[in-house]
């Protein structure tokens, strides 16, 4: 009984539920929180067209990367970085897409869910968790805002929207990650099959960690859509998608001609899905394709290196 408590909450923080939300502690500049944005009025029912327009949004796509990408400098990157992380963990990617937009050099250590040895020497017991220059730093989007400031250090103040859409990634988007990629018995195995492939875990232990942790979260992934009354949880993705959609209003990225820290949340929390049935469905089945190829361009390549 007691293995399989720890398998279950293992598996619930390895991708987004409740209880995975790195949410206690405060998220910077609260009074500048809005209230969630009015879902999007109509939802994309068919595949975005791929001839010209596909070709010519590519085109458009590589001429952003030139424009958004915007090392900091040199001497302001911190020196040592690492990620105490769960490959899968939404909260995590937020961190990494962060790291990797801005070329920042940043070692990983996968940590082990059965026992968490890996960050036992921190009184913080979830993750991500963010060491620079021998400083920890904690909850996704404080390090972020941390980081920030230390590469960035005139940077302005978040502006209304900004700070209003990256609440939305953590108190709305996340909890619909869940349901959807844990939605039935084959994608909840398809789901732990990645999980159980790229997290740091024994033999023994990916084997329980694929059947019995697909098993599990399929069950959880039920009682979560009742949490926060979702009937329908691929419609629920689908709205969720095309209202980021709408915001962007036309704009390359919400920050305009290169991606701001709200696009960042968005990208990192959705590219452990991406290549999963559910992110395949949101895909095809939404309008926010051209705006992830924008950011993946954007983005690049990870800016990880060797332990």
């Amino acid at each position: 009984m007691r293995r399989a408590r720890t398998l279950l909450l293992a598996s619930r923080c390895l991708l987004p539920s409740s209880t995975a939300s790195d949410h206690q502690l405060l998220r910077a500049a609260p009074q500048r929180l809005h209230p969630l944005p009015a879902p999007s009025d109509s939802i994309a029912s068919k595949p975005v067209s791929l001839g010209l327009a596909g070709a010519l949004s590519f085109s458009l796509t590589l001429m952003t990367r030139a424009e958004a990408k915007e090392p900091p400098a040199a001497e302001l990157v911190p020196k040592d970085v690492v990620l105490y992380q769960y490959e899968a963990c939404p909260f995590c990617n937020k961190v990494k897409a962060f790291l990797d937009y801005h070329d920042i050099p940043y070692k990983v250590v996968e940590v082990n869910p059965f026992g968490k040895k890996e960050i036992k020497w921190s009184e913080y017991k979830k993750v991500p968790i963010l060491v620079v220059d021998g400083e920890q730093l904690v909850d996704s989007s404080d390090i972020i805002d941390n980081l920030n400031c230390k590469i960035y250090p005139d940077y302005p103040n978040a502006d209304e929207e900004e700070t209003k859409w990256r609440r939305w990634v953590d108190d709305h988007l996340v909890h619909l990650l869940s349901p959807n990629i844990y939605r039935t018995p084959s994608e909840a195995l398809e789901a732990f099959d990645y999980i159980a492939s790229h997290g740091n875990f024994s033999f023994a232990q990916r084997l329980t960690a694929k059947y019995a942790g697909a098993a599990a979260m399929y069950f959880v992934s039920q009682k979560l859509k009742k949490k926060y009354n979702i009937t329908d949880e691929r419609a629920a993705l689908y709205e969720a998608a095309e209202t980021w959609t709408k915001a962007l209003d036309g704009r390359d990225f919400l920050g305009g001609s290169k991606p701001n820290l709200a696009d960042l949340a968005v990208f990192g929390v959705l590219r452990p899905i991406r290549n999963l049935t559910s992110g395949k469905d949101m895909v095809e089945n939404t309008r926010i394709g051209d705006w992830y190829q924008r950011m993946e361009n954007a983005v690049g390549d990870s800016a990880r290196i060797s332990a």
